[in-house]
């Protein structure tokens, strides 16, 4: 049994020439550290599926693909289930239109993304612009996640320019601190710079493979500018990240460090 650490020394996948067992008698032992990326091709334990439940919690469409769209796929595509859940229905999000037209176009956007990726989406039902971080809504959100039973959740990193994105992140990580089952919880980057600053990596996928499907996902939020989020800097994040790990695209993460961390079997 290879119990997942915080502190991911290996980027990418798991180092070649190490076999399964040898890896995970090296984690048993403590010697052993698993990269995200190796959970692409982890078990859970006490599930008969063989799959992960995988769970991204985002302000508002858009956000879960242009954040970590390359990575969501990747996880669908190797066949574990993933579900999005959106705070908001990007009510705010268009001008000249009122929020319940706003959020016609956005949630079909969101829908139509989702499928792309291969995830459920699921939406809150808060405001876009006018996001709450109380009890109720931690109740909900905490209901909504634990309702999937992920074995990995992945939000914003909560030092962010945008408000939503913050409570978004807020609510995310007191779910994880009450949860009953822990699981793995990893930060994701948007618009570094203008909105996630000071946010520095701890784990790394290479989404070289599914760096299309991303941006198709993300231009099926046309009402978005699709051009204008990829010159926010995540076309820049893409190939910088990628260069981190020494491949073609990449997406950075920070994993949450605390008490009881879930276990994976290799």
């Amino acid at each position: 049994m290879a119990y997942i650490s915080n502190k991911n020394l290996f980027m990418g996948n798991t180092p070649a020439g190490n076999s399964r067992r040898q890896f995970v008698k090296n984690a048993s032992a403590g010697l052993g550290l698993l990269p995200l990326s190796a959970l692409l091709h982890a078990r859970p334990q006490q599930k008969n599926t063989g799959k992960l439940n995988i769970v991204c919690v985002g302000g508002h469409p858009d956000d879960p693909e242009s954040g970590c769209g390359g990575t969501l796929a990747k996880f669908a595509n190797a066949g574990h289930t993933v579900t999005i859940i959106y705070l908001t229905t990007g009510e705010a999000g268009i001008p000249g239109k009122s929020h319940n037209e706003a959020a016609a176009i956005r949630k079909q956007e969101a829908l139509n993304a989702s499928k792309i990726l291969g995830a459920k989406p699921v939406f809150a039902g808060q405001i876009d612009g006018d996001t709450i971080a109380d009890n109720a809504w931690l109740t909900k959100l905490k209901g909504l996640i634990t309702a999937e039973r992920p074995d990995i959740v992945f939000t914003h990193w909560p030092v962010c320019s945008h408000k939503d994105h913050q409570v978004a992140s807020l609510l995310t990580i007191q779910t994880w601190m009450r949860a009953a089952n822990k699981f793995a919880l990893y930060f994701f980057e948007v618009c570094t710079g203008e909105q996630s600053m000071i946010f520095h990596p701890t784990d790394y996928i290479d989404i070289t493979d599914t760096q299309e499907q991303k941006r198709q996902a993300v231009y099926c939020h046309v009402s978005q500018d699709p051009p204008g989020i990829y010159g926010c800097g995540h076309a820049a994040m893409e190939e910088f990240r990628g260069r981190e790990l020494g491949v073609k695209a990449g997406e950075g993460f920070v994993r949450m460090s605390g008490r009881g961390q879930g276990g994976f079997t290799i």
